[in-house]
């Protein structure tokens, strides 16, 4: 489809331009550490016409064509899909009616290929198989075309260039050909593909491979596509081939197979909703990479694979029951990030959590501001949260007193460069002249808005972000006192509930039953029934009354699509179903306000909210939830997919994990010892439930739960330690 143009300069600096839809026809993605592959349903890489297709690494292309033919024509598809644990992907082909070399008829489906693909150590690895099922012998040719453009990933998303660097190619050996690119920046970055067997002919762009196959013959070829920073000649001299390609396959599945078995097991009666479990733990698995600090869950394949503080941060604490390291590590990695010094040319202020960072050209050149950016004004107050949620879920107090220095200083940022005008609300403006204009997790430069559709104008302070601040100061105050500092705890239990009574004050809409998008610079209310109220079910602030009003309206007709809460209302002045943030679904979004509900004991609602998104992955093939999806009323059929939405994105996988702890009231007691389910209750689709494997500290218990007239009783099938279990209804 033809893209719609930014209407102003400033609506085009971080657009992502739509010329074509990412999900349809279905992509294929794979990921390791920094390097991602995004290909079509048929193993192939077409990154023209603005399709993200290719192989990237640290936010460049490296690889932008890569396109298998056999005897000259494209294979016809049989089937594409990824492995269980999404380390893998597999497609098999076979050949159409088509002429052999020799000029003899070749009958459709007799020739099949096989298509192995993985990510591994900054390369791309495959193996193909070719095998002739005739009773005759033929002559079979299997070319394979590329080529790299060394796009930035914001070029792929659409912005233009000037200036570019120097291109060249070469054939190093009759098996090696390396693609190089020197960026204005001056740095190097090399392709190297390397082929097993040598093929028959290779050129800069063209590696062809010629056999002859009996009937019933077969043969392999292995190839490797390595991204970096200059050529490698021990690597490009290093052995390669079939039995290599099944080592590092190998040391890939057995490092996502250890991710998993840290991470609790789950299982129900629902086929489809296993399916989308299995789905989120293998794409949560995948999308998270190994940091010196910790395992660090990047955002989103294909536009967000890299640190945002803001998603690794809700990742974590959705996946918090599940899997605690996943947290430690966001805490002890953003830790690091965490700035020093005031730079407004990347919105830094001491304290700050990084909101984003970038290691491609552009960022290196300035020409965007995300080399290491700190545009976001609720990160911080997320990770003061995230630590006081760890604690409560793992009771280290070891990793709360080394980063209680973080704690100190994000605590300060929130009281100071937070709140410049001392109204006791966090608010943002942009300082930096390219950063983002809006700085909540709906950053669309027109997500922001008033009743009658014109866009508030800074500095803006967030319902959510108040919310985000109050449970922040509330967890700050509990690990005051742990770390020896009571005085402080008592300090900031106050300021917390002070917080509270003027976030009533200034932003609760009697008409509209609930609470205000924002607050404008002028302190004026947006006065926009959206999602963002939900957040304050989620972090307690709002008054009991009110959150049960709240509730009411996000779950009513003009907010609920009947796959899920939209990000605004169907009454608001900027409604569009189709949009980033203004009518669409996140099933972030949703699990938040899920949680939210479920923390004021509303729990038919947790369970409208879970059905309706899993209604809707329950159409997708695989069973994952993108990013967002459109924001239509629910109807026969299935939702209406995003154009560009990213697939994977890490907290949409981790969503589903959100609603299951919502739903069955799962909590903690690590001084106790205890595993708790408040109320649980199962959503429809489900009659029973079976966690494995659920830690705390040393311990460990098998839970099942399964619903007996209309109520959810649980039984311990396994236990090791001491970790008990209480059930309250």
């Amino acid at each position: 489809m033809a893209a719609v143009e930014p209407e102003t300069e400033e609506e085009a600096r971080f657009h992502i331009a739509a010329t074509g839809s990412y999900r349809e026809p279905r992509n294929r993605v794979l990921k390791h550490g920094n390097t991602f592959a995004v290909l079509d349903a048929f193993g192939d890489i077409d990154g023209s016409d603005g399709s993200p297709d290719g192989v990237y690494h640290d936010d460049t292309r490296y690889l932008s064509r890569f396109e298998l033919r056999l005897n000259g024509g494209r294979p016809l598809l049989l089937s594409s899909n990824p492995a269980e644990d999404s380390s893998l992907l597999s497609f098999d082909l076979a050949n159409p009616d088509m002429t052999d070399p020799d000029g003899s008829v070749l009958q459709r489906e007799l020739i099949y290929v096989n298509r192995r693909q993985f990510i591994w150590q900054a390369a791309y690895c495959e193996l193909v198989l070719v095998r002739n099922y005739d009773l005759r012998a033929h002559r079979v040719t299997l070319s394979l075309r590329f080529s790299s453009d060394f796009a930035d990933i914001f070029e792929v998303r659409g912005q233009e260039r000037p200036r570019r660097g120097q291109f060249s190619a070469r054939r190093r050996s009759p098996d090696t050909v390396a693609l190089h690119y020197t960026g204005l920046d001056a740095v190097e970055r090399v392709t190297t593909l390397r082929f097993e067997p040598a093929p028959a002919e290779l050129d800069s762009g063209r590696a062809l491979f010629a056999f002859q196959l009996g009937p019933g013959a077969w043969r392999r070829l292995a190839l490797r596509v390595s991204c970096g920073a200059q050529f490698n000649k021990d690597r490009g001299r290093e052995d390669w081939g079939v039995r290599r390609y099944y080592q590092a396959l190998r040391a890939v599945r057995q490092e996502h197979r250890r991710a998993r078995n840290r991470a609790a097991g789950v299982d129900g009666s629902n086929p489809a909703f296993n399916e989308l479990v299995a789905r989120s733990l293998a794409d949560l698995s995948m999308l998270t990479t190994e940091t010196e600090n910790g395992p660090y869950p990047f955002a989103g394949i294909p536009w967000f694979s890299t640190i945002f503080g803001r998603d690794g941060i809700i990742t974590a604490m959705m996946m918090l029951w599940l899997d605690p390291a996943i947290a430690k590590g966001v805490l002890r990695v953003l830790a690091a990030m965490q700035a020093t010094e005031t730079d407004p040319g990347r919105d830094a202020e001491p304290g700050k959590i990084v909101h984003e960072t970038r290691r491609g050209e552009m960022a290196g050149l300035g020409e965007v501001p995300f080399g290491r950016y700190y545009g976001s004004v609720d990160a911080t107050p997320l990770y003061v949260m995230l630590l006081g949620e760890y604690f409560a879920r793992t009771g280290d107090l070891d990793t709360v007193r080394t980063l209680w220095p973080n704690v100190l200083a994000a605590l300060r940022w929130i009281d100071t460069g937070g709140d410049p005008d001392g109204d006791g609300f966090v608010e943002y403006a942009r300082r930096s002249a390219t950063g983002l204009d809006n700085q909540g997790w709906k950053d669309s430069r027109d997500a922001i808005f008033h009743e009658d559709g014109r866009l508030a104008e800074g500095p803006i302070a967030l319902c959510e972000v108040q919310g985000y601040v109050y449970a922040a100061k509330r967890h700050a105050a509990r690990l005051a006192r742990l770390v020896g500092d009571p005085a402080a705890g008592t300090r900031l239990f106050g300021e917390a509930e002070i917080l509270r009574q003027r976030f009533e004050a200034a932003f609760w809409c009697e008409e509209l039953s609930t609470y205000a998008l924002a607050l404008d610079g002028d302190k004026r209310q947006c006065r926009v029934v959206a999602s963002n109220a939900g957040h304050a079910l989620w972090t307690g602030i709002a008054e009991r009354s009110r959150a049960e009003r709240v509730a009411a309206t996000l779950l009513g007709v003009e907010c609920f699509s009947g796959w899920g809460i939209r990000t605004v209302a169907r009454s608001a002045a900027r409604f569009n179903p189709i949009s980033y943030h203004n009518g669409s679904v996140w099933p972030h979004d949703n699990a938040l306000i899920a949680l939210g509900l479920a923390r004021y004991g509303l729990h038919e609602g947790v369970l409208q909210v879970f059905s309706g998104l899993f209604r809707a992955a329950a159409h997708w093939e695989p069973r994952r939830l993108p990013e967002l999806f459109c924001g239509f009323a629910r109807r026969r059929g299935a939702p209406t997919m995003y154009p560009v939405a990213s697939s994977p994105q890490a907290w949409a996988s981790a969503s589903v994990f959100a609603l299951l702890q919502a739903s069955l009231g799962l909590g903690f007691d690590h001084a106790a010892g205890v595993l708790r389910f408040e109320r649980p209750m199962l959503p429809p689709f489900l009659d029973r439930l079976e966690l494995r494997q659920v830690r705390l500290g040393q311990a460990s218990a098998d839970v099942s739960l399964r619903r007996f007239d209309g109520e959810v009783a649980a039984t311990v099938t396994g236990r090791e330690g001491g970790l008990r279990v209480t059930v309250t209804h």
